[in-house]
């Protein structure tokens, strides 16, 4: 149950987009002026209203992350600066911020109130799921701020402090009021599972600031808005406290140690986590994941088919930070497959029949085929990625002396002419549980094998694993002097082995047509139930 490597275009599943910008993408300023004053604020006295006001300006910071990141649609950018705010818990320094903030950055710049000068931080710890991370700013005797206790309802007055829109050194504050107290926090960037929506405007910039009540007291920590809708989310305080507990003892949380957001291409082939930076001796780290990589599978499960972080920080929910994972990745720069663990073995690359077979092909490289298109059969049980320019595709049954015995898909770009020689490429997928009944894999392999030697020179037959499924392949040559290159490949399910069986039978003249067939075994996969 591999995953296609040809992505195409990539759209960023972002109905909410954080709020941190990058410097290469300037987000407006606010059209709700910033409020200075918050004019219901409590006053006892005019002397304890300023303090309010002045400990909370003095305990929000600046920060200025730097680093090398890439982008999906953007690629790598070096040496760029990002912008996000934090706010002080400890008079040592102690600050908390987002992750997307700060995850992967070279070099923090802490800027604080009345300084003109940046302070240097180092990160504590981060969990990408819950998008939170604590730093230490370089120094003492810091102001700071206290959680909020009480219960977070609609209607409740809060104040969003911070630095929106990147290059604003100005710190500003907005007014608001909790809108909804359970807010949905599953985004393409984080799975935190206490979210507020308030109306106290936030922009770029404001991720990692503080949503606070009329005396100062956290409420929560902004980390989202949707500008198009005038959103505004903050990660309920209350929950995050335990979180941020761990995180200041310098452990991670429900991470890997990555800087990611879901993607999904534009025909759904493929999806997984989008990684844009890579903390430095984190568990992704170690195992040699890159920025760049987008992580496809975890644990045997394909990941951000929603175009969310929930299927991956579910697993992460579930698992201890040694526990040992398998993950996939697809290195999208260089266009393959790595398999490894993290805790474990490090990233190496998957089995390409493009590689293994180049040198058997008589048609040498072959027109590279561009885009890809996702095939379904015709009862929608099976589904394979395919060269679009293959136009021809029959998704009927696979019939045996006029039985139905499974599911299959045929396709070419003259399918007709497939069927009948041996110098069109094209493929036939099937899968059968009646098959499954009779006869194990080998068995069908040596059947083909029956039928095809007569028409083609057989050269050797190779074990096949992949993450779902394992079996062999038959390599034929000159099928009726054709100079192609044909194989026959069978398999089983790891899990429930006489459940069904896989047919793959694939002819190629070029290496591209090769290419074409490490697709094929990337994307082919059982979604429904067969006929």
């Amino acid at each position: 149950m591999r995953r296609a490597y040809f992505l195409g275009t990539i759209i960023l599943i972002l109905s909410l987009v954080a709020a941190c910008a990058p410097s290469s993408q300037p987000t407006t300023a606010p059209t709700n002026p910033p409020v200075e004053l918050p004019t219901s604020a409590p006053q006892p006295t005019p002397t304890q209203t300023v303090d309010v006001l002045g400990l909370l300006r003095s305990a929000t910071i600046r920060i200025v992350a730097e680093g090398s990141f890439v982008d999906p649609e953007l690629g790598t950018v070096f040496n760029v600066p990002g912008q996000g705010t934090g706010f002080i818990i400890d008079p040592s320094g102690i600050a908390v911020t987002n992750n997307h903030v700060v995850t992967g950055a070279a070099l923090l710049k802490v800027y604080i109130e009345g300084e003109t000068r940046p302070r240097s931080a180092r990160i504590l710890g981060v969990s990408e799921c819950w998008d939170l991370a604590v730093i230490d700013v370089e120094g003492e005797d810091f102001p700071f701020l206290n959680f909020y206790e009480g219960e977070v309802i609609p209607g409740l007055e809060v104040y969003a402090a911070g630095f929106p829109v990147f290059g604003n050194t100005e710190y500003t504050l907005t007014k608001g009021i909790v809108s909804k107290a359970n807010a949905d926090g599953e985004t393409s960037w984080a799975s935190v599972p206490a979210v507020i929506e308030h109306d106290a405007r936030i922009r770029g910039g404001n991720s990692g600031g503080p949503l606070v009540n009329m005396q100062g007291e956290v409420v929560g920590i902004n980390y989202a808005g949707n500008n198009v809708l005038d959103q505004n989310f903050a990660i309920r305080a209350k929950e995050a406290r335990r979180v941020i507990e761990t995180l200041r003892t310098g452990q991670d949380f429900e991470s890997i140690g990555i800087n990611g957001q879901a993607v999904v291409s534009e025909d759904g082939s493929i999806s997984g986590i989008w990684v844009s930076s890579v903390k430095s001796g984190s568990p992704a780290g170690k195992t040699g994941v890159q920025a760049g990589d987008i992580i496809t599978m975890l644990e045997n499960l394909v990941l951000a088919t929603d175009g969310t972080m929930s299927d991956y920080c579910s697993i992460l929910r579930t698992r201890s930070a040694t526990d040992v994972l398998a993950i996939e990745v697809l290195r999208f720069s260089t266009q393959e497959f790595l398999t490894g663990e993290l805790n474990g073995k490090t990233l190496e690359t998957s089995f390409s029949f493009a590689q293994q077979l180049e040198q058997d092909v008589s048609g040498g490289g072959g027109q590279a085929y561009g885009d890809y298109v996702l095939v379904q059969d015709d009862y929608g049980a099976i589904q394979v990625a395919i060269p679009s320019t293959w136009t021809q595709v029959d998704g009927s049954p696979w019939v045996s002396d006029g039985e139905i015995i499974g599911s299959s898909i045929s396709a070419a770009a003259d399918l007709d002419r497939f069927n009948n020689a041996f110098d069109e490429p094209g493929i036939f997928f099937g899968v059968s549980d009646e098959v499954a009944k009779l006869a194990g894999y080998i068995q069908l392999l040596d059947y083909y094998k029956s039928i095809f030697q007569s028409s083609c020179k057989w050269e050797y037959r190779e074990k096949y694993e992949d993450n779902a499924f394992e079996g062999s392949y038959d390599v034929y040559k000159n099928c009726n002097g054709a100079g192609n290159l044909f194989v026959a490949l069978t398999a089983r399910p790891k899990v429930n082995k006489t459940s069904l069986l896989v047919s793959v039978l694939f002819n190629a003249m070029t290496d591209a047509d090769l290419k074409a067939f490490d697709q094929v075994l990337a994307t082919f996969d059982v979604v429904g139930t067969l006929p």
